[in-house]
């Protein structure tokens, strides 16, 4: 184990304290503002570690298999729990379906991951994943925020809470699915290039025997005479 393992390990470790925060009836409705308060901290520190962890193990040279394994998995548990969660406290913001799509999104992305790296190739994150990351952290924070404030007064500055939610789900579900599309034509993309190169290669090796073949066969047919 090392640094990099343990921030992901903690983030993994936040989720259930996540749920906690966002469904116990320890609070009281009076309370409502620190639970929502503290559950949005924990949600957005928790999902900076998401690139810490990656950074330092890239840093000092610590990409372990077990890092390379929770890191994506800790990201998918803790999204799926948020949505899960929210769409159950907020289902006017987070309807079945969008979680749905979501989260099957998710899954998606890490069966394609998985088929590559079975194959002998990765998928980069691209540019529009990375942003789908920094929109769905917005989505679910505002989401949470709108449990507790419809339009929140920040220090004279009026914020539209539940509309701002509204707008980031609704973008967030529209990111997800571009990403998805995103990350399937690069899989198509090397998968199709690999399968080519694999018919490529027996046909190569064909014509190499047929050659040699029609070489020996020559050499038989007009022997060289001994002088």
């Amino acid at each position: 184990m090392n640094l990099p393992n343990y921030i992901t390990l903690s983030r993994i470790a936040s989720i259930p304290v996540l749920i906690w925060l966002l469904t116990t009836g320890y609070f009281t409705s009076q309370q409502i503002t620190l639970r929502v308060v503290l559950a949005s901290s924990l949600f957005i520190l928790a999902s900076i570690t998401d690139g810490l962890d990656g950074y330092l193990a890239r840093r000092r040279g610590q990409i372990t298999t077990m890092g390379t394994l929770l890191d994506p998995l800790a990201d998918k548990l803790m999204i799926t729990a948020a949505y899960i969660t929210l769409v159950q406290l907020v289902p006017s913001i987070v309807s079945v379906w969008i979680a749905v799509i979501i989260i099957g999104r998710e899954f998606l992305i890490s069966g394609l991951r998985s088929i590559a790296a079975s194959e002998g190739f990765t998928i980069e994150a691209s540019e529009l994943g990375k942003f789908k990351m920094v929109v769905q952290i917005v989505s679910v924070v505002a989401a949470i925020l709108a449990i507790r404030w419809d339009v929140w007064d920040f220090w004279g500055f009026i914020v539209p809470v539940r509309l701002t939610a509204h707008m980031a789900i609704w973008f967030m579900t529209a990111v997800s699915v571009l990403s998805a599309v995103d990350y399937f034509a690069a899989f198509w993309k090397k998968i199709d290039t690999r399968v080519a190169r694999r018919r490529r290669r027996p046909f190569i090796l064909s014509r190499r025997k047929k050659k040699a073949m029609q070489a020996a066969e020559s050499e038989a047919a007009n022997p060289v005479k001994a002088h």
